[in-house]
């Protein structure tokens, strides 16, 4: 599943090409993805000018001026592509199969923006303008703002008995956080995953908001990690995998100078946990 970075990534990559342009013409090729398409969904992204595009989370929203927002979500294999004959530059993998195309849109350039999702996981949605989407209201502060600090993240914390693994997961505890840059700010911050939220010092906390920005920093500046399905907008792939310190890495060495220990893997609440036992307390 795409995570924070990944999805800002995509949305630097569409940015140039949505923001400020009219949808001349929409077409939505099925009823449905993971959830029921809007039925007016042709309707209103037809003639829409697109004022700005936003991230909240791991979704994307393209705000349509007087129109309210599209909220998309990319799934476990969703993919916006960027065709065109005045983007020379960009070609699509012959891969990507057109059958999969289920939603695409035409500005008035000529640009062509697809979004292709062979699992159909991905969901596309309509907000009214005004409004704000039930998929949005619960969650927590974005970590690359300046809302999500070691003093909100303490506050958060305090008295929970799930390890910090899981509560660094809780899209209400913090927004757009996954599985694998949970794990290397916790190594990068020398925090074991199994520890209980709530007895991790704040000393410790603070360190760990610094590590969950850099590592998302990072991560977008490499175009984040494509393990699987991840291609940014531009067709080109993430690079940030090649730059993990413990996740995918079982039995690896420790990459902590002098450190003597090897990764290990568990499983917490179903998902693989990727630390150094010696390094991480």
């Amino acid at each position: 599943m795409p995570e924070l970075p990944e999805v800002e990534t995509v949305r630097r990559g569409l940015e140039p090409h949505l923001t400020n342009r009219i949808i001349t013409r929409a077409e939505a090729r099925r009823p449905d993805l993971r959830r029921p398409l809007p039925p007016d969904l042709v309707q209103v992204l037809t003639g829409a000018r697109v004022t700005g595009l936003r991230r909240r989370s791991k979704y994307i929203l393209a705000d349509l001026e007087d129109r309210g927002s599209l909220l998309l979500h990319l799934g476990m294999s969703g993919r916006m592509l960027i065709e065109g004959e005045s983007q020379g530059d960009f070609h699509r993998d012959p891969a990507i199969l057109p059958r999969h195309d289920h939603v695409v849109l035409w500005t008035e350039e000529g640009t062509r923006i697809t979004f292709n999702d062979a699992r159909r996981f991905g969901l596309i949605d309509l907000v009214a303008p005004g409004e704000s989407h039930p998929l949005l209201a619960h969650l927590g502060p974005e970590p690359l703002s300046d809302t999500f600090t070691p003093e909100k993240l303490v506050q958060a914390l305090a008295g929970r008995r799930m390890p910090i693994k899981a509560a660094l997961l809780d899209q209400r505890i913090v927004a757009g956080l996954g599985n694998i840059y949970v794990s290397e700010a916790l190594y990068r911050a020398g925090i074991d995953p199994r520890r209980l939220a709530g007895a991790v010092a704040e000393a410790e906390i603070a360190a760990l908001v610094n590590h969950v920005r850099a590592v998302l920093e990072e991560a977008i500046a490499a175009g984040g990690s494509s393990l699987r399905d991840h291609r940014q907008a531009t067709g080109e792939l993430g690079y940030f995998q090649h730059s993990f310190r413990v996740y995918d890495r079982e039995g690896a060495p420790c990459p902590t100078p002098g450190c003597t220990g090897a990764i290990a893997r568990i499983v917490q609440s179903g998902r693989s946990s990727y630390f150094c036992p010696v390094c991480q307390r």
